[in-house]
């Protein structure tokens, strides 16, 4: 683990606003996310989760107020200081962002490519050192899965492919997790044994972590700390034993003009685009190198595991 660089929060946010032609995401926004505070973000859909997660990291920018990550303004950083800063932040994306047709192997090597060229990228697919393999292969055992090293990503069943994301996030040697939604399509049993594992490795590699859940249950069992947003202001932001009932079935409690308005999506509250942290250039780059590698790699497929 790389250790933070400072003695600053994690992040600081004041006043931060995320406003778009049509709705505000994010509105009057003040929070401190200490180092290795293990943070859960929950309420109903649209009600700016992804947003805040977006913010932290910088892939959304700030409307009004002001966004600190370690110390650092975002909003001054430079295109490299900002892109050094995603490299320290590992981001599980709602929808995983892999690239099916690579092998697990190359799949979490796309963490490290914010800071290689394209060129570097396509090389360290092809030609992975002994080095990468065997770092890439403690991680893999370390969620569980270290026999699928070398098996396309498509043949994984979706507890495994979640796994894949982990690792690619871990890959980076962050001092911080971001979690979308990370058990939003599998059913509660691997639900709970991924959002376990999750704190389990931030508790142990003393990250911080935030994640954006629905699930109330596993909310209250795996943060000590919960931060309810609605309509993208915070309700409430309390150790979790402090919240009652009453006040997490308030911020569940949809009036008409909720329940009939959109979701806002693409970075407008909790919608299904693409955050991108190191694994910020990740989904970007990767597809561009699978396109180079495919006829490549092809070949090896008919003959097994490489």
């Amino acid at each position: 683990m790389i250790q933070p660089l400072n003695h600053h929060p994690a992040f600081e946010l004041r006043d931060v606003a995320v406003r778009y032609p049509r709705a505000a995401a994010l509105d009057g926004v003040s929070v401190t996310i200490n180092p290795g505070e293990r943070v859960g973000f929950v309420g109903p859909s649209g009600a700016g989760k992804t947003t805040l997660l977006r913010i932290l990291n910088g892939t959304v920018r700030a409307t009004a107020g002001s966004v600190r990550a370690d110390g650092d303004l975002i909003h001054t950083l430079s295109p490299a200081q900002l892109r050094a800063l995603r490299g320290r932040i590992g981001f599980v994306h709602q929808d995983l962002s892999l690239v099916p047709n690579l092998r697990v192997i190359q799949n979490v090597l796309t963490g490290r490519l914010g800071s290689r060229s394209l060129l570097g990228s396509v090389k360290s697919m092809l030609f992975t050192s002994r080095g990468e393999a065997i770092d890439i292969h403690a991680i893999l055992d370390r969620v569980g899965i270290a026999e699928k090293l070398y098996e396309r990503t498509d043949r994984l069943s979706g507890g495994q492919q979640q796994r894949v994301a982990i690792a690619r996030a871990l890959y980076q040697r962050p001092v911080a997790l971001l979690a979308d939604e990370p058990v939003s399509s599998v059913d509660p049993a691997r639900a709970k044994d991924t959002v376990a594992l999750l704190t389990d490795i931030a508790q142990s590699e003393r990250l911080t972590l935030c994640m954006s859940l629905h699930n109330l249950e596993l909310a209250r069992a795996h943060f000590p700390r919960l931060i309810g947003l609605r309509r993208g202001r915070i309700v409430f932001d309390r150790p979790t034993g402090d919240i009652k009932d009453d006040e997490f079935k308030e911020l569940y409690r949809l009036d008409k003009s909720e329940l009939l308005a959109d979701a806002p999506v693409n970075g407008n509250g909790n919608g299904h685009g693409h955050g991108h942290s190191a694994d910020a250039d990740a989904p970007v780059i990767a597809p561009m190198v699978a396109r180079v590698i495919a006829p490549i790699a092809a070949p090896l497929d008919a003959g097994g595991p490489a």
